[in-house]
């Protein structure tokens, strides 16, 4: 039996738990696309697209060349 791949709900799902729960912290950069593209086996613009919508919650940062980061909790 094979597991599908995972949907881009899944993977913000799981991501923004672990920020939550502090699993993952602010500052902390995040596996690369092709990374988490292998991790949940999707493709590299499901993983674009699930990181789109963690950034449009104010939950991650991109840094052109850098990499992602998780962001820092607004002030309050």
């Amino acid at each position: 039996m094979t597991t599908a791949p995972a949907s881009f709900r899944l993977i913000v799902d799981e991501i923004a738990e672990k920020i939550r729960t502090g699993e993952l912290k602010p500052g902390e950069k995040l596996p690369s696309t092709s990374q988490l593209a292998t991790k949940y086996g999707v493709s590299n613009n499901t993983v674009y697209r699930a990181l789109a919508i963690l950034h449009d919650r104010d939950l991650i940062i991109g840094q052109q060349g850098r990499g992602t980061y998780v962001a820092e909790p607004p002030p309050g």
